[in-house]
């Protein structure tokens, strides 16, 4: 995750977008995030979290009046990888994933983002395991969450 870090360094405001549906396993992946970065970034006013569930393009009236310098999305992403395998992709190579519990094909919304906002885009994904309807969360994918939020932590210095 030094990419990451390295992309970040010279934010005004970072958006994170958390993408995924709670009631498919590991497709929780965006709200659980969302929960967790709410609470360790509580008291920063240059990070804004935003749980947007299955619907991310609901949010674009909010990220374009927020006009955030980097927008972060977090999602479940179909890497054919191992389960809970995290993944930092660059906006211009999120089309070359599966991404298919939303409405609308994430590559769409970061075209659109693009017409209007100078912001870098960025995708952290997690590799799911399981993405069936009333499936508990992957073991693998859980311990990837509790990972990534430590990873967020050190990166942000809380």
């Amino acid at each position: 995750m030094q990419e990451l870090k390295k992309s970040t360094e010279d934010h005004e405001l970072i958006l994170f977008l958390c993408i995924g549906n709670d009631m498919r396993g590991d497709d929780a992946i965006g709200p659980i995030m969302a929960e967790n970065l709410k609470k360790i970034f509580k008291n920063r006013s240059d990070i804004i979290v935003i749980n947007a569930e299955t619907v991310p393009e609901n949010y674009t009236g909010l990220i374009r009046k927020e006009n955030p310098s980097i927008i972060i999305f977090i999602d479940a992403v179909e890497m054919k990888s191992s389960p809970g395998h995290i993944k930092l992709v660059q906006s211009d190579k999120i089309a070359d994933y599966s991404i298919s519990s939303h409405a609308m094909p994430l590559s769409f919304m970061i075209k659109y983002l693009e017409s209007f906002t100078d912001a870098k885009i960025l995708l952290i994904g997690i590799q799911p395991k399981n993405m069936e309807m009333s499936n508990p969360i992957s073991k693998e994918v859980q311990e990837s969450l509790e990972e990534l939020t430590g990873l967020l932590m050190n990166i942000f210095e809380i």
